[in-house]
């Protein structure tokens, strides 16, 4: 399968979250080689912080992989859609492939509630949604199923 690679490195990211009782979100950014080079999980609780979402980490770690705010010619990779934040990050970037798992009803942007990407910013990246949607979302339902 096609993205299988990064997203099970995503999906590992994700269980880490989980572990520590984040919502379970993983994402890892890979350069044209298809070296990682921004890993990133969701850590809200853990550093009290909103914008510490999984794509936030992994595209700050990516930028200072590379030295560039530009990540031209990476790939992002994430577990879950991402939401208006992340996507706006994403179009700031220039990242130019975005690959999600599971759709996100309440809060995706790439077409669940809105396709930010198809807005005119100046910058749409290609899209590939549900690359190991049942993977991401198990371990989705798993972690609320325990909090509910």
């Amino acid at each position: 399968m096609v993205y299988e690679k990064e997203m099970s490195a995503a999906l590992a990211l994700a269980r880490e979250a989980f572990a520590a009782g984040e919502v379970p979100v993983g994402c890892v950014v890979t350069d044209r080689e298809g070296r990682i080079i921004g890993r990133g999980r969701n850590r809200r609780q853990e550093n009290a912080d909103a914008t510490a979402h999984a794509e936030m980490e992994a595209i700050r770690e990516a930028c200072a992989a590379l030295g560039d705010w530009r990540l031209e010619g990476c790939s992002l990779t994430v577990t879950l859609e991402p939401c208006p934040m992340c996507a706006g990050a994403i179009i700031n970037a220039r990242i130019p492939v975005v690959i999600y798992g599971a759709r996100e009803p309440v809060s995706g942007s790439c077409g669940s509630v809105i396709d930010l990407f198809f807005e005119r910013y100046g910058h749409q990246p290609k899209v590939y949604g549900g690359v190991m949607e049942d993977e991401c979302a198990a371990l989705l339902r798993d972690f609320f199923s325990d909090k509910r």
